[in-house]
């Protein structure tokens, strides 16, 4: 029983123990979204001879520098819905900002090498 001055008050915190849950849902989802790019990156990197599919210097480039562009997409896009789930189950707001940070950071590189290959 409580005294008529002192309420307490119960809060429900329907995500309470089940964070693990909500990353994984997340990654899922990522990883559905993002299906059809990581084949199609991982067909270019392994397959040397699609570089005459592409015009201008890309088609120019080593074998190397367009196979190397190639893997560094494909192992982003196959990383990003565990880095995904991950941040949603474990980390917090600051947490996720500086990964947030280091995700734009490294698609910005992947631009860069990109369009140095491309013009």
């Amino acid at each position: 029983m409580t005294s008529k001055g002192a309420v307490r008050e119960e809060s429900m915190d329907i995500t309470e123990g089940k964070s693990g849950l909500w990353g994984a849902l997340a990654g899922l989802i990522v990883f559905a979204l993002i299906a059809v790019p990581l084949s199609a990156s991982f067909a270019f990197a392994t397959h040397p001879h699609s570089q005459q599919l592409f015009a201008g210097r890309l088609s120019e480039s080593t074998t190397g520098g367009y196979q190397f562009f190639w893997w560094m997409v494909t192992i982003f896009l196959f990383a990003l819905p565990f880095l995904v789930g991950y941040g949603v189950a474990k980390l917090s707001v600051k947490s996720l900002t500086i990964v947030g940070a280091v995700v734009a950071l490294f698609v910005i590189a992947i631009l860069v090498l990109g369009q140095l290959f491309v013009f």
